[in-house]
């Protein structure tokens, strides 16, 4: 619960430095059960509950059974004491000033995969490289990659935030790194466990080996954060800045959470929720494999 309470302090934390309207939104794009959002929600509450009278609070979901989920969680978390809004995409939507927040959604985007000259096709779940796309080759390109994923998406995403929100900050969590790899991350997710995309199809007779995954599971890569900065950038927001999680979440007030936590509570319940904590930034957990990007438009 301290990940999303850290962002719940910063949001508390920038309205008081004026960097944010008290009648501002709240927006997390991809919020799987809700969660995150919930726990931001408490901690505005713990830290000023008047704020929770003035602030939107908005869920961007395209999926209509995690739309579902999301209004149970939320019903039985605030009953009718609070609303958050549930929405299918950013279209028709608009505002003055937005912090918009994520996690891991940066890694859900489509990719196309290169070598060199050649992308990869599938062909009944047998990958094969072929001559690549024109506009593809010319984004690798322009983001300095030869070998390994290009997402496709986070222009689009940003150019839709720009349009949606007259001011807006972009604060998105996920693991990856801030310059090309050129090497492929690629891999399969699927009950807790990954697999590198190519090992399923390197050895002898097992070629058809991802036909098994198919409609089953999650693909996933490492995040290029310069290519969202980039994409960001060249849809008007500046001072964008990328540090890794661990230092993004002591910025924020983690410490000085558990700290007030410590006040609240008997020293085992302190205790676990303290080794839960150190997790998100501990350099051998979450800490440095996973990075914050955070891209503000000022107007």
């Amino acid at each position: 619960m301290f990940f999303g309470g850290s962002l719940g302090k910063y949001i508390v934390d920038l309205i008081s430095s004026g960097e944010f309207r008290k009648d501002g939104v709240v927006m997390e794009i991809g919020a799987h059960q809700g969660y995150m959002m919930a726990d931001i929600i408490q901690f505005i509450y713990t830290l000023n509950p008047k704020l929770l009278k003035s602030l939107q609070f908005v869920i961007i979901e395209p999926l209509a059974n995690a739309r579902k989920a999301q209004e149970s969680y939320f019903a039985a978390a605030f009953g009718n004491a609070l609303h958050v809004k549930i929405l299918p995409s950013l279209e028709g939507f608009t505002c003055k000033d937005a912090i918009v927040v994520s996690n891991e959604l940066l890694d859900a985007f489509a990719c196309e995969v290169i070598s060199g000259d050649e992308m990869l096709f599938l062909d009944e779940h047998i990958p094969k490289f072929g001559q690549i796309d024109g506009d593809l080759g010319a984004k690798a390109k322009e983001l300095g990659i030869e070998r390994g994923e290009i997402a496709l998406g986070y222009e689009k995403l940003s150019s839709d935030l720009a349009f949606t929100c007259k001011r807006c900050r972009f604060v998105s969590f996920d693991y990856g790194q801030d310059y090309p790899r050129n090497d492929f991350s690629l891999r399969i997710y699927q009950n807790h466990q990954t697999h590198p995309f190519f090992t399923l199809t390197c050895k002898a007779g097992e070629s058809e080996r991802l036909g098994e995954f198919y409609g089953k599971c999650d693909l996933t890569y490492d995040v290029n954060f310069d290519h969202v900065k980039g994409a960001f950038e060249g849809n008007g927001f500046s001072k964008t800045r990328i540090m890794s999680q661990m230092k993004a979440l002591v910025e924020f007030g983690i410490h000085e959470l558990l700290a007030l936590l410590q006040t609240k509570v008997d020293e085992k319940t302190y205790r676990n929720e303290a080794e839960k904590a150190k997790q998100l930034i501990l350099p051998g957990f979450f800490g440095e494999r996973f990075k914050m990007i955070e891209c503000l438009k000022e107007k």
